[in-house]
């Protein structure tokens, strides 16, 4: 039999606690320690629709890369969306743990796994962690075996990712030659910066604003790819699952459900 206790220290072993940032909320949210798991479900996020695949598919263990309480909360009742997803995981007698940034800051972890996607060699942190073991830090860059053009690398990157709604988009050069590629799986924005000094030739990561892009391209900076946050980390739910599979011996699930809040996607009218 293998604990619940024994799962966490293993997810716990891939993903340090430590290298997570402090303003995280990571671990177990709720679930006894003592009891028993042969299953694991894993998601990007805790919704109505991964709770009930949790318990529909049997499994005593969700793990989500988003974490349910961001932020300090005074109680958990029925009368709140989150509050009823947890009711419901504890009447069904499913525990839930979160790996969230100390995921993001591991090697391997999310942004390995969307470098490995397109496959990357010589991957090194786009942002060196500033604890933790070499090669551990945000993001990562590295070399594509061939080089190619950015039109290529979107069809590339477009194939491979989970599709959504909001599909791919691509700011820059589409003839650009691109050798070297940075990438970051979630909010990305905050390392188009390193991406420029780490000497990538594109970029792809989620949830770009603007004026920052803008900037970035007027500034010379990397050819810019941006997918779905969803998208872009999902890919390391089956790295995660079956790592933990081998590792422990508990059955391991992925959800393929798409959590990505966008439903609908129509062109802009043409300007007149």
């Amino acid at each position: 039999m293998v604990r619940l206790a024994e799962v966490i220290a293993a997810l716990d072993a891939a993903y340090d606690p430590a290298l997570a940032e402090p303003w995280d909320a990571i671990g177990l949210v709720c679930g006894d320690p003592d009891e028993p798991v042969t299953s694991v479900l894993f998601a990007v996020d805790v919704t109505r629709t991964t709770v009930a695949e949790a318990i529909g598919s049997g499994a005593q263990l969700l793990v989500t890369h988003h974490p349910l309480f961001l932020h300090g909360v005074h109680g958990v009742p029925t009368t709140d969306h989150r509050g009823r997803l947890v009711h419901s995981l504890i009447r069904a007698g499913v525990a839930l743990h979160t790996v969230h940034t100390n995921a993001d800051a591991a090697r391997p972890g999310v942004s390995d796994a969307l470098a490995d996607m397109l496959g990357l060699v010589d991957l090194r942190p786009l942002l060196p962690a500033d604890r933790g073991p070499t090669g551990t830090g945000l993001g990562r860059v590295g070399e594509l075996a061939a080089p190619s053009t950015v039109a290529e690398l979107a069809d590339r990157v477009a194939a491979a990712l989970p599709a959504t709604v909001a599909g791919l988009r691509v700011a820059g050069d589409l003839a650009r030659i691109v050798r070297t590629v940075a990438v970051c799986g979630g909010a990305g924005d905050s390392l188009l910066a390193a991406a420029g000094a780490a000497g990538a030739d594109a970029y792809l990561t989620a949830d770009l604003r603007h004026h920052p892009v803008s900037d970035h391209l007027a500034a010379g900076g990397p050819v810019v790819l941006e997918a779905a946050h969803w998208a872009t980390e999902w890919p390391w739910l089956p790295v995660a699952a079956g790592r933990l599979a081998r590792e422990v011996g508990v059955r391991t699930a992925v959800s393929e459900r798409i959590t990505d809040p966008w439903a609908v996607h129509h062109p802009s009218g043409a300007i007149r």
